[in-house]
């Protein structure tokens, strides 16, 4: 995926010792968005391209929980999230 190919993107965040589910914790478009992909790539966070649902994160207020009707794609993200991490710690790439 090119920079140049981004036109929205979100982030979420789960804390389990604070939120009862996921939170978006950014939201953009355009060099917004472009600056959310750079900043999860500098902090090696695994980008999962995924238009359809970053368009329904994107109409809700920044820090908002995820709300239930949401919570299967975002436990398929959790589930792609993990999966990337497993690799990564099995490769010796996690420190």
């Amino acid at each position: 995926m090119k920079d140049s190919d981004i036109s929205v993107a979100a982030a979420i965040e789960y804390d389990s010792g604070r939120d009862q589910a996921p939170r978006l914790t950014a939201k953009g478009r355009g060099a917004i968005a472009e600056k959310i992909i750079e900043l999860a790539r500098k902090h090696k966070v695994p980008i999962r391209k995924d238009p359809s649902l970053v368009e329904i994160l994107s109409r809700l207020d920044i820090d908002q929980e995820i709300p239930p009707e949401l919570y299967r794609a975002v436990a398929e993200i959790f589930a792609f999230l993990y999966e990337m991490n497993e690799k990564h710690r099995d490769l010796g790439l996690r420190s």
